[in-house]
C-alpha cells in the first residue's frame, strides 16, 4: 500500500500544479483586463501598477486552490480508470476505501494549507490593496475625465464637458465649462478646442481654450445677459495634486481584511454587547413593573458602555498571540527605554491649601437637603420610551454584527474544508465516467465548483439577512456535495469496475431519460 499510495500521490502533483497555474492565470488576465486601462489612464508608475496586480493575486489563489484540487483528482482518476489501473487494483484485492485513503490525506493537507493562506495571507493583502486603492483614488489626473459627461474639476467650482478628450496629449474638442464658484453670477464658457496640462510640480492644472465665448448672467440683474468672445483664454486651477502620494495611516479593516482570530474577537465583543443590552432592557422592564405595582423603584439604569474588543482565544489563536507578544517584546527591547514620568507629590504636612476663588464654592460632603426632599417627593415614573427603543436597537445591532463576522469566519473554514468533498465527488465522477476525458475535467469540475460557489454566495446573503444561521448557511454546500459524493461512491463500489461505456454520452442519455420521466 505504501508503493500504491506514493504512486497515486505522484499522479496528483502535476495536474494540481498545472490546474492551479492555468486557473490563476485565466482569472488574473480577467483582473488585468478590467483594471489595467484604468491604472494606465491615471498615469501611475509601473511599480504601483505591478503592486496592485500582485496584491490582487492572493484573492485569486484563494478561489483557485480548491478548484485545482478538484480538477487534479478528476484528471488523475479519469486516466487511471481509462487505463484499467483502478480495475487492476480492485482485482488485486485493493478496496475503494484503501484507494481513497492517501487521496483524502492529501486533501486534508491541502485544506490546512488553504486555510492558513486564506486566514493569514489573504486578509493582509486585502488590507494593503484597500489602502493602495484609496491612495490611487486620491490622484486626480486629466485622463480620468470622461467624454460627453459633465466632470467636476477637483478643488474648484468648475464643471467641464468635452466631446473628445485625447489621453495622450490632453487636447479637448467642443469644450463647455460651467463656473458656479461666484455667488452673484453664473458663467458658461464655450470653446472650439482646448488643451489641458499640469505644471511641472503636478499641483496646478492649466486650461488653454481657443475660439470661444463666455456667457454670463447676474443674479442681481436678471434682465442682463453678457456675451464675450475670445480667441484664446487661459484658466488656472490650483492645488489639483496630480502626484501619487501614499497615505501614512491604515484604513479601518473590514471583515474581509481580518483573520479568523480577529473575527472571533469581534463576535465575542458583539455577544457581550448583546448581553449588556439585554440586561439593560430587562432592568428597564423591572423598573416599569415596580412603578405600575406601586412598589419602591429607583431611577432606571443608564445605558451600559460599549463592549471593548476581545482578545485571542483557543489554541490556534493563542499560538499567534504568543508569537505577536514575542515580536512585541523584541521590538520593545530594541527601542530606547522610555523616561519614567515624574510621580505626583502630595502636599506636605502643614502646607497651606489654596482657598477657593470668590464666588466659587469649595468641595463639600454635606448633602443638599432641599434637593433630596424634592427628589423624594416626586413620584417614580416609567422609563422613557427612547431608552427602551435604544436598548432593543442595541440588541438587534449586536446580533447582526455578530452574525456578519461569524459568516466570514465560517466562510474561511468552509472554503478550506471544501477540498475533502471535492476529492470524494471527483473520485466518484471519474470512476463512473472513466472515458470522460478533458470534457469531464473541465465541464464536470466547473459544474461542481459552480454549485458550491453559488451555494456559498446565496448562503452568505441569507445569513446576512438573518434568514438562516451562519453555520448552516456556510456549511450547507459542503454537506450537499459530501452526501452526493458518498452516494456516488456507494454506487461505484457496487459496480464491477469495468470501463465499458462510461463516457459523457451516457451521462447525456441519463439526463434525457430523467427529463422524459419528469414530463
Amino acid at each position: 500500500m505504501r508503493v500504491l499510495s506514493r504512486y497515486l500521490l505522484r499522479q496528483l502533483v502535476l495536474p494540481f500544479l498545472f490546474g492551479l497555474a492555468a486557473l490563476t492565470g485565466i482569472m488574473l488576465l480577467n483582473v488585468i483586463s478590467r483594471k489595467f486601462g484604468e491604472l494606465i489612464g491615471k498615469g501611475l508608475p509601473w511599480g504601483v501598477i505591478g503592486e496592485v496586480l500582485l496584491l490582487s493575486l492572493p484573492f485569486i489563489v484563494a478561489m483557485t486552490l480548491p478548484l485545482a484540487v478538484l480538477a487534479a483528482v478528476l484528471y488523475a482518476f479519469s486516466q487511471l480508470a481509462a487505463d484499467n489501473e483502478v480495475t487492476a487494483m480492485r482485482a488485486g484485492g485493493v478496496s475503494l476505501s484503501q484507494i481513497l485513503r492517501p487521496v483524502l490525506a492529501w486533501a486534508a493537507v491541502m485544506a490546512v494549507l488553504t486555510f492558513l493562506f486564506i486566514d493569514q495571507v489573504l486578509p493582509r493583502s486585502n488590507a494593503r490593496l484597500r489602502n493602495l486603492t484609496f491612495d490611487i483614488g486620491r490622484k486626480r489626473p486629466t485622463f480620468a475625465l470622461q467624454e460627453q459627461v459633465i466632470n467636476p474639476v477637483p478643488s474648484s467650482q468648475y464643471f467641464l464637458r468635452a466631446s473628445r478628450i485625447e489621453p495622450g496629449t490632453g487636447r479637448l474638442r467642443s469644450v463647455t465649462i460651467y463656473d458656479v464658484g461666484l455667488a452673484d453670477r453664473r458663467r458658461v464658457i464655450y470653446a472650439d478646442s482646448g488643451l489641458m496640462a499640469y505644471t511641472p510640480d503636478g499641483r496646478n492644472l492649466n486650461l488653454r481654450l481657443w475660439d470661444g465665448t463666455v456667457e454670463q448672467t447676474s443674479t442681481g440683474q436678471p434682465g442682463e445677459f453678457q456675451v464675450t468672445r475670445f480667441d484664446a483664454q487661459a484658466i488656472v486651477v490650483r492645488n489639483v495634486f496630480d502626484t501619487f502620494e501614499r497615505g501614512t495611516e491604515e484604513l479601518e479593516r473590514g471583515d474581509r481584511e481580518m483573520t479568523s482570530c480577529e473575527l472571533l474577537g469581534v463576535v465575542d465583543s458583539a455577544r457581550r454587547e448583546w448581553d449588556a443590552a439585554r440586561a439593560w432592557r430587562d432592568g428597564l422592564a423591572r423598573h416599569d413593573l415596580r412603578v405600575l405595582l406601586d412598589l419602591p423603584a429607583a431611577a432606571p439604569a443608564p445605558a451600559p458602555p460599549a463592549a471593548g474588543p476581545a482578545s485571542y482565544r483557543g489554541l490556534y489563536c493563542g499560538a499567534f498571540a504568543a508569537v505577536a507578544r514575542a515580536l512585541a517584546r523584541e521590538t520593545a527591547g530594541a527601542a530606547p527605554p522610555a523616561q519614567p514620568a515624574a510621580p505626583a507629590t502630595a502636599a506636605a504636612p502643614g502646607a497651606a491649601v489654596p482657598a477657593p476663588a470668590p464666588g466659587v464654592a469649595g468641595p463639600s460632603t454635606t448633602p443638599n437637603l432641599d434637593k433630596v426632599t424634592l427628589a423624594a417627593a416626586q413620584p417614580p415614573r416609567l422609563a422613557e420610551w427612547g431608552l427602551v427603543v435604544g436598548a432593543t436597537e442595541r440588541e438587534d445591532q449586536a446580533v447582526k454584527r455578530a452574525d456578519r463576522y461569524l459568516v466570514e469566519t465560517h466562510k474561511k473554514w468552509s472554503l478550506s474544508a471544501a477540498c475533502l468533498p471535492f476529492v470524494l465527488i471527483a473520485v466518484a465522477m471519474a470512476l463512473r465516467f472513466p472515458r470522460g476525458g478533458m470534457g469531464l475535467v473541465l465541464g464536470g469540475g466547473m459544474f461542481v465548483y459552480a454549485i458550491f460557489y453559488v451555494g456559498l454566495t446565496a448562503g452568505e446573503s441569507l445569513a446576512d439577512r438573518d434568514f438562516v444561521s451562519p453555520q448552516l448557511a456556510m456549511w450547507s454546500p459542503n454537506l450537499v456535495l459530501a452526501v452526493l459524493a458518498l452516494v456516488g461512491l456507494w454506487v461505484v463500489n457496487r459496480e464491477s469496475g469495468s470501463t465499458r461505456g462510461g463516457d459523457l454520452g451516457e451521462l447525456g442519455d441519463l439526463l434525457r431519460r430523467l427529463l422524459r420521466r419528469g414530463r
